[in-house]
């Protein structure tokens, strides 16, 4: 019997790649233009703010690209996650908790100075890493489901964090649901002032390497993307079963934890309610474009990024609310997790 067999051709599927994610900005820029017209008195004003206003000044591009920094700093968390098979959606929950411990252990390591902050990172990198671990320990011991565990421990991690932070953790001195603010010698250094943009974008980037490092230049990102297509031949293969149904977890868990700390001694300088509502479904979305390809989230980051900065400038200058960019996005959500887009060619990648 002859049967014809497909061989992977890594430049093919890289083009196809590139199709469906220029067919998702495409459809996602022309609904944006749509809802101009239709909620705006003024949809041409809008639309130029929206395109244009991240590039009127240094201020704004330079937020703008801060924007990107949690979002490839999670993207990539995900990215390592969904590569094994582990579908890891608790990241909203992950990132606030990670953001509220580093805040209290910095805070209280403040006679360490830099030193403190090092530490205060390390500690919420484990403690997000743990939460997001503990899925992983009952899909190995029990079989549940990963995308459940991981979604309700988030949920009730993120009312837990909000009662801290507005109760026992609650700074008297401000009129914001926060903690105290962290110390100065915690605070990161500012790149592009006077925007938010600083020093937690070269970490970014620097994390970019080395998790491209560990999927493809490694003997364990070899067997994670081979846990993760194939399961059982994995395991017929010498595969470490309970390593890489726990370990991915562990690692999207710690960089969550990882994008909130460094949104706190960057931006924010203390945890305050809600900060990051958002960022973990968008750090999500980021991967889904990406392919989870280490180096294909940061445009896709910065892709998210311009449409929340786009849709800023046009609220402000503009009769628009800020809501447009969470339409934009809620299409590009749904447009990367379509059948139709894996028919255009984001198949699963072969090992």
């Amino acid at each position: 019997m002859n049967k014809k067999i497909e061989c992977y051709n890594p430049v093919i599927y890289m083009l196809r790649s590139m199709v469906g994610l220029i067919f998702i900005v495409f459809v996602s820029l022309v609904a944006l233009v749509g809802f101009s017209y239709y909620l705006s008195e003024t949809p041409d004003k809008t639309i130029y703010y929206f395109f244009n206003g991240p590039f009127l000044s240094l201020y704004d591009f330079g937020n703008m690209i801060n924007m990107a920094v949690p979002l490839i700093i999670g993207g990539l968390g995900i990215s390592l996650a969904f590569r094994s098979g582990s579908m890891n959606i608790g990241g909203e929950g992950q990132l606030y908790f990670g953001a509220l411990i580093a805040t209290l252990t910095v805070i209280a390591l403040e006679p360490l100075g830099r030193a403190g902050a090092v530490i205060a990172i390390f500690v919420a990198m484990m403690s997000s890493g743990i939460l997001a671990g503990i899925s992983g320990v009952l899909r190995y011991r029990w079989n549940t489901n990963v995308l459940i565990t991981s979604f309700l421990i988030s949920n009730a991690v993120v009312l837990i964090v909000n009662y801290l932070i507005t109760g026992p953790f609650d700074d008297p001195l401000t009129n914001l649901f926060s903690t105290q603010p962290i110390p100065e010698t915690a605070e990161l250094s500012y790149i592009l002032p006077p925007s938010n943009l600083n020093t937690s974008l070269i970490v970014a980037v620097a994390a970019v390497f080395i998790i491209h490092a560990l999927m493809y230049r490694s003997r364990t990102g070899f067997e994670l993307r081979m846990y993760g297509d194939n399961p059982r031949f994995a395991k017929y293969a010498g595969v470490n079963v309970m390593y890489y149904q726990i370990m991915p977890m562990f690692v999207s868990g710690a960089m969550y934890a990882l994008a909130g700390s460094l949104s706190i001694f960057g931006t924010y300088h203390a945890t305050i309610k809600d900060f990051s509502s958002g960022m973990g479904w968008n750090a999500l979305a980021v991967a889904l474009i990406a392919r989870y390809r280490p180096f294909a989230v940061i445009p896709a980051a910065l892709f998210f990024a311009y449409i929340e900065s786009g849709a800023r400038s046009a609220m402000l200058y503009s009769d628009v609310t800020f809501e447009l960019s969470s339409i934009v996005q809620a299409t590009v959500f749904f447009l990367v997790s379509s059948v139709t887009l894996q028919r255009l060619g984001l198949k699963k990648r072969r090992i």
